[in-house]
Parts: C-alpha cells; structure tokens; sequence
C-alpha cells in the first residue's frame, strides 16, 4: 500500500474533525440523507456517463492509486543494457530465452518483434500503437474521478436546495427550519471535501502512475530499436539515461557501482 497516499488522506479527515470538535459538536456534522445525496448521486451519474466496463473498473482503479508499486526505469535501462551486450556477443536470437524470463509483457513483445527480423520502423509503429492505447485505457479511469470530483460538489448542491424547500415548507415549525438547514449546509460540505480530499486527488495519482508507467514504456521502445540497430552498449545507456531525470542517474550510477564494486570484491576473493 502507498502510505503517503494513505497517510495524506487521513491527515485531511483528522484535521478536519479535530478542527469540527474544537468548534463544537461533531455530531452536528453527520447526516445520513447527505451522504446518499452526495455519494449516491454522484456514483449513479457514473453509470448513467460511462459503460458498465468502466464502471465495475472503480475498484481495480482505486487499488491501483493506493498500491506502492512504481515503474522503475533504472532497472529497465540496465536490463536493456545487458540485452544489448548479450546481442553484441551472441546475436539477438540469444535474446529471445532471456526476454522471456523478465515480468515485462511489453518488452518481452518487443525483443520478440525483433527476433523474428521485423523492420525496425515497423516494430516503433507496433509498439506506439499499443503504447497510445494503454494511455488511452488510462486516461478513461483518471476521467471517471476527475468526473466524480466535478459531480460531488453539484450533488451537494442539490442538497442544499433540498434542505432549503424542506425548511421553506416548515416556516411554521422551528424544529424543521433547523433540520432543513442543516442538511442544506451539511451536504455541500461533504461535496466539497469529496471532490477535493477523494475523487480529485485519486485522479490525480492515477495520472502520475501513468506517467511513470508511460515512461518507463517509452525507453523500452528506445532501447529495443537501439539494440536492433547494433548499437555500442555505453551509447544504449546514455541514451537511455537521458529519460531519467539527474536525482535518478545519480541514485542508477551508485546502485551500478556497488554492484561492480562487489562483483570485483567477488572476484578477488575466488
């Protein structure tokens, strides 16, 4: 799980309840009938915008927000690397076994696209296309929260004018001028902090998660037509490393010295 991510959402609701108790009654702030309103709302207007695919892809949307995982192209840059010198040594169709036993189903397409002798400009226009594609599988779960950040709100609205005609028709009864106006007030507060504590936040980590996960396909793609075309392995890395910005080569450099420091270290003592 993404503690941060996780953490940031209950800094938001602590501060706020905490804030609510020092201001008086939290109980004030809880209504059920502003709840349905708002989240009920909000999620029937998804199904009524999106199909029942992109629907019932709430779920796996949010555990991917929430999840730790990251794309990291450090370590793909040096598996590209080492494909490179494995093919300078031993030709590409000694590629094909080792591709095979990485996680990566998209570099895995690639190098075989490669194997099997595909024109080098062919195998940018396979890969872009599928890579445009899982932009786009994307950008449909970042529009269903920024959606659902833009609804909340307008539920709470509507609250709001339900609370209010609620109150307008007991004029004659003080109790439910009270009750009409709280559920008035309540209900865009929690369309407010729905859409800017939840929905648009999660939006926008999907976003970010997709940004890394596009990268990291793109020096993929970079990387495989480089090796297609023969290329000196130290050429391949430093053109793979231009993708990565100067904090992260500077944490690659250091993880690969340790890494020769210890295979020489290896080596002495054998």
């Amino acid at each position: 799980m993404d503690l941060v991510t996780i953490l940031g959402l209950l800094m938001g609701l602590g501060l706020m309840v905490f804030a609510i108790f020092l201001e008086g009654d939290i109980r004030m702030y809880w209504s059920l009938s502003s709840l349905l309103i708002v989240f009920g709302g909000t999620f029937a207007s998804v199904m009524v915008n999106f199909s029942m695919k992109e629907v019932l892809s709430v779920l796996p949307l949010l555990r991917v927000a929430f999840s730790r995982k990251r794309s990291d192209s450090a370590q793909i840059i040096e598996t590209l690397v080492e494909f490179a010198e494995v093919s300078r040594r031993e030709g590409l169709l000694a590629l094909e076994e080792r591709a095979q036993a990485t996680n990566e189903p998209f570099l895995q397409k690639g190098i075989q696209l490669v194997v099997d002798g595909t024109d080098a400009e062919l195998v940018r226009n396979i890969m872009e296309i599928e890579l445009y594609f899982l932009e786009e599988r994307h950008r449909i779960g970042q529009r269903i929260f920024e959606q659902m950040g833009a609804w909340s709100p307008a539920y709470g609205m509507i609250g709001t004018l339900i609370g209010l005609i609620a109150m307008l028709g007991q004029l004659d009864d003080p109790d439910q001028v009270g009750i009409g106006m709280a559920v008035a007030l309540i209900t865009t507060l929690y369309g407010a902090v729905a859409s800017n504590l939840i929905f648009l936040p999660i939006a926008g980590k999907l976003k970010l998660k997709s940004d890394e996960e596009v990268l990291m396909k793109q020096v993929m793609i970079e990387g495989i037509l480089s090796i297609q075309a023969g290329e000196n392995p130290r050429i391949v890395e430093e053109k793979l490393k231009s993708f990565l910005s100067p904090g992260e080569r500077e944490a690659a450099e250091k993880e690969r010295s340790k890494a020769r420091a210890s295979t020489e270290g290896v080596t002495v003592n054998a």
